[in-house]
């Protein structure tokens, strides 16, 4: 009885230690459901922020906006000119301010070679290159430089195959083979010799002249061809060698003479469209290949659409240059049938002197075109 009473207390105290415990256990459990909860309502808050997040960089990054610079070598007003400044119109409507075209023409950033090189190594975005001047990056260009190769009367035939034929297929090859992207074969026109001194109506009065070429070793030949010296010099600085009289002749088409004020020193010209020229407008490949596939839609798109209103214009702008050149008092000889045959003679064996460098098959397609 004694040791019955004796062990009542510790009984006691086991109860009291287990319902403690108990308690304790509980308080634990009802901690750890709470922090469970609170790590669980973090855990959504953390995963509705990196949502957030990512839909931001999404909005930033359609917001961003992407800055390209054209350069080109062609005088306000010309034919290739206005085609970029419509081009910089659409490709900004067309991307609702996405993108921003800075044109610097009129070669404010170098000649057109210079640019395409910059456009080449990655330093700026887009270049226009005549596609004489392009014989410097692909001898394969010095095609269209062959002599009446190509004639205004085929001309539609001609932008065909460069639009979805053959010859835009083996052009754009050999463009991007040489890190460059093409977004517009721009139409530049058919050359005219024009001169300072002497009146020029056939192939005996070119004889002896000194002629400003492009550095497309054709052009060169061409001029060798028909008894001229020629000079290759820089667009940008012909004006001033035609004024000191470091030249007295050249060929260019009378739009891109008019525009860049040259029949302020010029007295004679002949229609003779002895070349054809483009102008390139360019992209560095790498450039556009990183681009968002919605802005490379749009640039493709834009460049299309304003090659077809610069081809539409160019015709208007050379009949107003011809007439200006008259209203000046330049004197613009026609040439008879004969007179354009003999030329044509004379000029032909450039044809056969750049084997290595001009590929017959090229040849070829190109002849195809004007059939």
């Amino acid at each position: 009885m004694v040791g019955f009473l004796r062990g009542a207390p510790a009984v006691r105290g086991g109860l009291v230690n287990n319902k403690m415990r108990s308690e304790v256990m509980s308080k634990k459990r009802l901690v750890l459901a709470s922090v469970l909860v609170v790590l669980l309502v973090l855990s959504l808050a953390l995963a509705g922020c990196g949502s957030k997040d990512k839909d931001k960089a999404k909005t930033d990054d359609k917001a961003k906006v992407i800055t390209m610079r054209l350069a080109h070598p062609m005088a306000p007003g010309n034919n290739v000119t206005l085609g970029y400044e419509k081009f910089k119109e659409l490709v900004e409507k067309k991307s609702n301010g996405r993108v921003k075209i800075q044109i610097h023409g009129n070669t404010t950033l170098g000649s057109d070679r210079v640019t395409m090189e910059s456009v080449q190594k990655g330093s700026l975005e887009l270049a226009s290159s005549s596609s004489p001047n392009m014989a410097s990056f692909s001898s394969k260009f010095m095609v269209l430089d062959l002599p009446y190769i190509t004639s205004p009367t085929k001309q539609q035939n001609l932008y065909k195959a460069f639009d979805e034929g053959d010859l835009g297929k083996y052009f754009t090859k050999v463009c991007e083979d040489i890190g460059l992207k093409p977004i517009m074969w721009s139409e530049y026109g058919y050359r005219n010799f024009v001169a300072t001194k002497k009146e020029i109506k056939s192939a005996a009065d070119l004889k002896g002249l000194k002629v400003r070429t492009t550095d497309s070793p054709v052009e060169v030949a061409v001029a060798k061809a028909l008894g001229m010296n020629p000079t290759p010099i820089a667009w940008g600085e012909v004006y001033t060698a035609l004024q000191q009289g470091t030249i007295d002749a050249q060929g260019n088409t009378f739009s891109l003479l008019a525009d860049a004020k040259h029949d302020e020193v010029l007295k004679f010209a002949m229609d003779s469209g002895h070349n054809y020229s483009m102008h390139l407008l360019m992209m560095n490949k790498k450039y556009f290949d990183a681009l968002p596939a919605d802005i490379q839609k749009i640039v493709l798109e834009s460049g299309k659409e304003a090659l077809d209103y610069q081809r539409k214009i160019t015709k208007e702008l050379e009949d107003k240059a011809t007439q200006k050149f008259k209203d000046r008092g330049i004197k613009i000889h026609t040439m008879t049938a004969e007179q354009r045959k003999e030329m044509v003679e004379l000029t032909k064996p450039v044809w056969k002197m750049f084997p290595d460098k001009i590929p017959q098959d090229l040849v070829d397609i190109v002849v195809k075109t004007q059939q």
